[in-house]
């Protein structure tokens, strides 16, 4: 009897969860096994993996062959490491025009704040020069009238 430590699927329609088990090869993939020696949900995140390491050794000791999904699990679970980051969802045009449009304006807001914030202090440097003026200027006159 050939041995195999794979996924055995549950969950309900487009939400996965799975058992890690140990199964006669011959049996289906969510059929009879032989021992549950963990569980894998990849829709949490990070991904729930819960493997008994010392169970899966035995079985590998006693001949046990891993799937490839498997096997990958275990690494992941020895080394400590997370798993690989998702790959992520790629935007359809109108989002990604929608995301230009709104940085334009970001853009152009910004641009017109400072060019607001420059009228401004320009604003305030030539009237200060002014009021210094009106009172030499009122100054002159005054000498001029004694």
């Amino acid at each position: 009897m050939a041995v195999k430590i794979r996924l055995s699927r549950h969950g309900a329609k487009k939400r996965p969860f799975y058992r890690v088990v140990v199964a006669d090869e011959r049996m289906p993939r969510d059929g009879r096994y032989i021992e549950q020696v963990g569980t894998y949900n990849p829709l949490t995140h990070p991904h729930a993996i819960k493997l008994d390491i010392e169970a899966i050794d035995a079985w590998i000791g006693k001949g046990a062959q891993m799937s490839d999904t498997v096997s990958h699990l275990v690494e992941i679970v020895k080394s400590g490491n997370e798993p690989a980051p998702e790959k992520k969802p790629k935007k359809s045009k109108k989002q990604i025009e929608k995301e230009k449009a709104a940085q334009l304006e970001a853009e152009e807001a910004a641009a017109a704040a400072a060019a607001e914030a420059e009228a401004k202090a320009a604003a305030e440097a030539e009237t200060p020069a002014e009021g210094e003026a009106a009172p030499e200027a009122s100054g002159d006159t005054a000498e001029k009238s004694e």
